[in-house]
C-alpha cells in the first residue's frame, strides 16, 4: 500500500471508518481532528444512497486538509488520503493492497458496508485502526473482531455522542473495543495511535469499554 510503513512507526497500515445514519456529520467532525500529515490512508464505508454520490466528497473536503476522493477499483491507496466507498459498491482491500469495488450481496442490509472493508483490510494489511461511528444497525460488529484478530486497534464512538447508537453499541458488545471515545476525541486519537502514543489516547477516553 503506497505510503505506508516507511513514514509511520509500523503500528498501523491504514485507518478504517464505518458509519451510517448521521455519519456524514460524524465523519466531518472526525476528519477535522486528524492531522493533515497522517502517514497512512483512510478508508471509509459510509452507508450512502445514489443521491449522495456527488456531494459527500465536497462536504467532507470542507472539514479536513486531507485529500478526499471516491475510491476507484484497482488503485493503490496513498498515505494521507481519504477514500470513500462509492454508493452501491462494497469497498474492500485485495491481498496485494489495492482497492476493490464490488456489487456483491448487501451486508447488514447495506452496500457499501463496514464488515467487508474491515475484514478484507485486516486480512490484507495486518494491524489497522478500525473506527465505528453512528449508525442504526449492527454493521461493523463482525469487522471489529477481524481487526482485533490481526493485531489492530478498535475505536468506537461513545453512543451518548452518536445520532444513532445501534452500530456503536453493537461494536461495544463484542468486547473488542480498545477505546470508547466522544466523537470530538476520535480524530486526535487516530493521530496519536498512528504515532504509537497509546497512553495519550487512554486519557481521551470517555469511559472504559463495557
Amino acid at each position: 500500500m503506497t505510503g505506508t510503513g516507511d513514514d509511520g512507526d509500523g503500528r498501523c497500515a491504514a485507518v478504517l471508518i464505518a458509519s451510517s445514519a448521521g455519519g456524514v456529520r460524524g465523519l466531518s467532525t472526525l476528519l477535522g481532528g486528524v492531522e493533515a500529515t497522517l502517514p497512512v490512508p483512510v478508508l471509509v464505508a459510509q452507508h450512502l444512497n445514489r443521491s449522495r454520490e456527488t456531494h459527500i466528497v465536497a462536504i467532507l473536503s470542507r472539514s479536513t486538509e486531507l485529500p478526499v476522493k471516491l475510491a476507484e477499483d484497482g488503485e493503490h491507496p496513498r498515505a494521507g488520503t481519504v477514500y470513500i466507498a462509492p454508493p452501491d459498491r462494497h469497498l474492500c482491500v485485495r491481498a496485494d493492497g489495492t482497492l476493490s469495488l464490488t456489487r456483491e450481496e448487501r451486508v447488514n442490509f447495506a452496500r457499501p458496508a463496514a464488515d467487508p472493508l474491515f475484514e478484507s483490510a485486516a486480512q490484507a494489511l495486518g494491524p489497522v485502526i478500525g473506527c465505528v461511528l453512528t449508525g442504526a444497525d449492527s454493521d461493523g460488529a463482525r469487522g471489529v473482531r477481524a481487526v482485533k484478530e490481526k493485531g489492530g486497534t478498535v475505536l468506537v464512538q461513545d453512543p451518548e455522542t452518536a445520532d444513532f447508537h445501534g452500530m456503536p453499541k453493537a461494536a461495544i458488545r463484542t468486547g473488542q473495543a480498545d477505546f470508547v471515545l466522544p466523537l470530538t476525541a476520535i480524530g486526535p486519537a487516530i493521530t496519536r495511535l498512528v504515532r504509537g502514543d497509546t497512553g495519550e489516547v487512554a486519557a481521551l477516553a470517555a469511559r472504559p469499554p463495557a
